[in-house]
């Protein structure tokens, strides 16, 4: 392929389109002694390679998925919670059951996504997924069965909740011992298995909107910032308004002890 008579702009046009990357466009690009043409050749082979890690990436995340598959487990519910920590809110936990072999190459653990993509995953997850549960635990119960028998409960509540029952659980460092469903506690499980981080996405998501709402009730406590977690912020206007219906009372004892 000849490019001497293209412009770095007409390059920069092929390389956009899938269909027209050829060996002989990149051989004749790397002949080329253009200065703009060996960076567009650099640019082209960094995105390349961010690409193969992220698809690299996706496959690990289906190792623990494919050998519950080959064992002949079909419907695999990735579980996950978000809101153990706040101050405020509810603890919420998503059970989600993806299909066989699907790969979402963007996915990973909420926490290391942005708002933004965790919304444009949250979309392609409920489009995809055979069967998503939620489960809410209030802030009320919290305070009387303690927060870590408040996330297994919501998580109890999210598998309960999918149209489909899933015949083998996946879990983030944790087991539900009241459920007879085969499962595996997976350490760091929300950064190691697809379904995991699906879940982990799904209960994020859920809470963040909860707690927006939330701010638009109580206002003066700037929830859909902090989504309830205990910032400079949230704290001083505890100090000033005091609580509201939604804040965790068992988790305020030292905070309440200053005003």
């Amino acid at each position: 392929m000849n490019i001497n008579n293209r412009t770095i702009s007409e390059v920069r046009a092929l390389l956009q389109d899938e269909e027209v990357i050829s060996e002989q466009l990149l051989t004749a690009m790397k002949l080329d002694s253009r200065v703009g043409i060996q960076e567009l050749l650099k640019k082209y082979y960094r995105r390349q390679e961010a690409l193969r890690k992220k698809q690299k990436k996706a496959e690990e995340l289906l190792k623990f998925e494919r050998k519950l598959w080959a064992q002949g487990f079909t419907y695999l519910g990735g579980v996950d919670e978000a809101g153990r920590g706040p101050l405020a809110g509810p603890v919420v936990s998503a059970c989600v059951i993806l299909p066989k072999e699907l790969i979402i190459e963007t996915i990973d653990d909420s926490k290391k996504l942005t708002a933004a993509k965790r919304e444009d995953l949250f979309g392609q997850i409920s489009k995809e997924a055979v069967a998503i549960g939620i489960g809410i635990i209030e802030n009320n119960i919290i305070d009387k069965i303690n927060i870590y028998n408040a996330t297994i409960e919501s998580m109890i509540q999210a598998v309960k909740a999918c149209r489909h029952q899933p015949d083998f659980l996946l879990l983030d460092a944790i087991r539900l011992k009241d459920m007879s469903l085969p499962q595996y506690s997976i350490t760091k499980g929300d950064s190691r298995s697809q379904s995991i981080a699906a879940a982990s996405i799904v209960a994020k998501v859920t809470r963040d909107r909860m707690m927006e709402g939330f701010a638009r009730l109580y206002p003066m406590y700037g929830f859909d910032k902090h989504k309830g977690y205990g910032t400079k912020e949230h704290i001083n206007a505890i100090q000033e308004y005091g609580i509201s219906p939604i804040h965790r009372k068992s988790f305020l004892t030292n905070i309440l002890s200053t005003i």
